[in-house]
């Protein structure tokens, strides 16, 4: 990893100015209005901030371009200023969402079948079982409760036969049945099946290929943080969570090809990534070769940070190494855990071990409990990524072994 410019936290360290940061947050796969990020952002920093000991302030963020928010802190002594902005995509995955019942299910068949043809769904089970029970859940949870609906209609059926014509009875056993998926179809807000249906299938439509709508939203985040390297920022920290960890690896891979990044002047975060669930998929050779490029340069560090707690995630998983795309001289990423079961007290991992969706999102969350890992120091702190992890060894757990069956990469 390339050490940062220390120059910053010197002039901040002289009194001469903060150290400013821009930061720039692509959120997973999420139709939810950035807003929620910011609150997240507001309400655990204050709790991070009780527990370490730092002042951190968060504010409206004045002005056009990006929803974000704007930070104030002083920790380890020296002050710090940062923009946070959300780079949206969640129109793409509302779109994407809008389907019926019955187009549910038909993406059920398909994803399902592109995993299955593809040898993909096999070879994810051997990485990580934790993600691809999740993956599975929805399976389960709707062909579950076309069963149940079935079940209903043909009681109901069954019970009118002795009453009605048997075409009357049918019609209403059909009827029954579509009333039983569409009150699934509206609690699925709790259940999750639908929303993570929808997930996966967005993922393998293209078999791995982005879809033109979100190859036009990269570029567009290309182009803002192109914006945003011609500002004043000492650094500008580009943080993938959950799918949106490897669209920052692509849209820092095309700022990489375009020229003109100064060394360490940006980094990379990617937080609980599920890179194997696209780059394992035969079309998946554009991400394939993001993920070569960004490990084979040394302009822009990037740290991974997953936990194996986290059963969404493909914990400790070096997405470059385990797509098999692995260049001879490998810069990145620095693969390390956030460790729950450590940086969380017993009360609060009792609290939260059984809630898989928040655990999801612990990476934005405070610790009570923290170690070297930390949110906010990391977005609002005065020392650039590369500085704070200088000489950190990667975890001793992480899985480098390929088990992709598709290597190719794009010219």
């Amino acid at each position: 990893m390339t050490a940062a410019r220390p120059i910053a936290t010197a002039e901040a360290a002289g009194g001469l100015r903060p150290f400013r940061r821009a930061v720039f947050y692509i959120p997973g796969y999420d139709p939810m209005h950035p807003r929620r990020y910011r609150e997240l952002y507001r309400t655990q920093g204050a709790a991070q901030a009780a527990v370490s000991g730092y002042d951190l302030v968060v504010r409206p963020l004045r002005g056009s371009g990006a929803f974000g928010w704007h930070v104030t802190a002083e920790m380890e002594g020296l002050p710090t200023e940062a923009e946070v902005r959300v780079l949206v995509w969640s129109d793409i995955v509302r779109g994407s969402m809008d389907r019926g019942i019955v187009a549910t299910y038909g993406q059920l068949l398909r994803t399902g079948w592109i995993y299955l043809s593809s040898g993909a769904l096999f070879r994810l089970m051997r990485l990580r079982k934790g993600p691809m029970l999740a993956a599975l859940y929805p399976v389960a949870m709707l062909l579950g409760q076309l069963g149940l609906a079935m079940l209903a209609g043909w009681g109901l059926a069954r019970g009118l036969a002795f009453v009605v014509p048997p075409v009357a009875g049918g019609a209403a056993g059909l009827a029954a049945a579509w009333l039983v998926l569409h009150a699934f179809h509206r609690a699925d807000r709790h259940l999750y099946a639908q929303y993570l249906m929808h997930d996966y299938a967005f993922s393998a439509r293209g078999r791995g290929a982005y879809p033109p709508a979100l190859e036009a939203r990269i570029a567009d985040f290309r182009r803002t943080l192109s914006a945003a390297l011609a500002g004043n920022a000492d650094e500008v920290l580009v943080v993938g969570h959950s799918s949106g960890a490897h669209l920052a690896v692509s849209v820092l891979a095309d700022l990489l090809r375009e020229g003109g990044v100064q060394p360490g002047r940006v980094a990379l975060l990617t937080l609980g990534h599920v890179v194997p669930m696209v780059s394992f998929l035969p079309h998946a050779d554009r991400l394939r070769a993001d993920l070569h490029d960004m490990a084979a340069q040394s302009l822009m560090p990037w740290v991974d940070v997953t936990a194996p707690g986290d059963g969404c995630a493909f914990a400790l998983c070096d997405p470059v190494a385990v797509t098999g795309v692995a260049p001879a001289v490998k810069h990145g990423p620095l693969v390390l855990s956030a460790a729950f079961t450590q940086t969380l007290s017993p009360e609060a991992w009792r609290r939260l071990r059984r809630r898989y969706f928040r655990l999801h999102f612990q990476y934005l969350c405070a610790f009570d409990r923290p170690g070297d890992y930390d949110y906010f120091r990391i977005t609002a702190g005065p020392l650039s990524l590369a500085q704070r992890f200088a000489g950190r060894a990667p975890s001793k757990t992480r899985i480098e072994t390929p088990h992709s069956g598709y290597r190719s990469r794009t010219p």
